[in-house]
């Protein structure tokens, strides 16, 4: 069984920053792209950032220049570094990833999700 576990949420004040990471744990054959998506009260989930196999990545345009995702193929891991944070980034970050726990099968997985919230 493939778990996804995310942690680094949390309260910071306008301007801060925080780090969050994600990591598969479980039986894993391939871990193929991983993102984070985010969703605040009344909003839809939307996508906030992407990073490929290859370590390609695609960002939402509200975060570009202030958010940098990255992954550690070794560790299974995804990160998001986030920077200059707006009270409009607060909402429930999820993370987001397609795996293959065996040979011929491709599931997407989800973690339950951490809470940022940015207020002063």
């Amino acid at each position: 069984q493939v778990q996804l576990v995310e942690s680094g949420g949390g309260l910071v004040q306008p301007g801060g920053s925080l780090r969050l990471s994600c990591a598969a744990t479980g039986s894993i054959f391939a871990i193929y792209s991983m993102r984070w998506y985010r969703q605040s009260p009344g909003k839809q989930r939307e996508l906030v950032a992407g990073v490929g196999e290859s370590g390609s990545t695609n960002y939402a345009d509200s975060v570009k220049g202030r958010f940098t995702v990255s992954r550690d193929n070794g560790k299974s891991t995804v990160y998001l570094e986030m920077n200059s944070l707006k009270p409009e980034d607060t909402a429930v970050y999820y993370c987001n990833a397609d795996v293959s726990p065996r040979l011929g099968l491709r599931i997407d997985y989800w973690g339950l999700g951490t809470r940022v919230t940015v207020s002063s």
